[in-house]
């Protein structure tokens, strides 16, 4: 799961000048033709650190993302909603691992990013810092953040560089799977007792904001989305995923009897595009840069599984060895 464009830092361009302008001209041919660029392949510092930074913030995502609905295991509702939970999250930090494998061929380590994420250096999904209060909060993250991730996930697995794209391939084919589990388990209680629908009514408006903010800033706030889409780095713009992401689940959400807390929210009948309350965009930069809800909370959570299983990759790194004591 995960919001491509949400966390992207603005980025100074001088760096091409000092490029080999003729490698860059068979670069830039090679992506137009529609080729894929490998780990040995030549490619600009820019686009190296670009896919760098996309990457490993989202095998962030899918790790920290793991936690709200984690929570949720073994609270959840029957045996089934357990189990299906269990797995749900299970899959969400084997795709951090694909993540974070492909990202190492651009010559990052794993230990480096996690320490960056650990020390708050690199950024995860906005969505990621807010509260899964009830039951029906985790449905919605499974539902609706999910829909949103695949959006993103279906376009950026046809972009540029071939290891993101076939790690892409293999998530979005397992997160097909868990939008039809969320989207089971909103259907349940949209359906259910005045007490189930009053509690996925009021889960809907808590993550709607969230839900608009995952995409990413208005094009026009971005410095960097031309360059990014030209070298297929991103393969949509962030208003053109967030408009995606209406036209695919506004209705559903509808259909189902469900309000949203935008009274602005309808599509405008001249340009066939959903109009809608711009959301805080200030809460945005607050919530990416360390300040939301559970930012601490969710980073603590991973310092300290780090801590715990620091024993374990030094046993891995020396097996040899009969024993190895863990840290105090």
């Amino acid at each position: 799961m995960y919001g491509g464009g949400n966390v992207f830092e603005a980025t100074k361009f001088d760096t091409l000048q000092n490029e080999d302008p003729v490698k860059m001209a068979e670069f830039e041919a090679r992506i137009e033709r529609g080729e894929k660029i490998e780990p040995n392949d030549w490619m600009p510092e820019l686009y190296r650190k670009q896919l760098i930074r996309m990457i490993e913030q989202h095998a962030h995502s899918e790790i920290i993302g793991s936690l709200p609905e984690g929570t949720w295991i073994t609270r959840a509702p029957g045996f089934r909603r357990k189990l299906a939970q269990m797995a749900k999250v299970q899959d969400e930090v084997g795709h951090a691992q694909l993540l974070y494998s492909a990202a190492e061929t651009l010559g990052k380590s794993r230990e480096q990013m996690l320490t960056d994420l650990i020390n708050g250096k690199s950024k995860y999904s906005n969505v990621f810092n807010y509260p899964a209060f009830t039951w029906a909060d985790s449905n919605i993250i499974s539902w609706l953040i999910d829909a949103g991730a695949i959006v993103n996930q279906l376009a950026n697995a046809k972009g540029s560089y071939g290891p993101y794209c076939r790690a892409l391939d293999r998530i979005c084919a397992e997160e097909a799977f868990h939008l039809k589990y969320g989207h089971d388990a909103v259907v349940h209680m949209a359906t259910g007792s005045a007490k189930q629908r009053e509690m996925i009514q009021a889960a809907l408006n808590r993550w709607w904001t969230p839900i608009m903010h995952f995409f990413g800033p208005p094009d026009k706030m971005s410095t960097h989305t031309e360059i990014l889409m030209k070298w297929k780095v991103k393969m949509a713009s962030n208003d053109d995923m967030r408009q995606q992401f209406l036209d695919m689940y506004v209705p559903k959400i509808w259909e189902l009897g469900l309000t949203l807390p935008d009274p602005n929210l309808k599509k405008n009948a001249e340009t066939g595009k959903w109009d809608y309350t711009e959301p805080d965009w200030e809460e945005f930069k607050r919530v990416i840069n360390g300040d939301g809800p559970c930012n601490a909370e969710r980073l603590a959570v991973r310092r300290t599984a780090e801590e715990r299983g620091a024993w374990v990759r030094r046993a891995l790194l020396n097996p040899k060895s009969k024993y190895v004591k863990p840290l105090a």
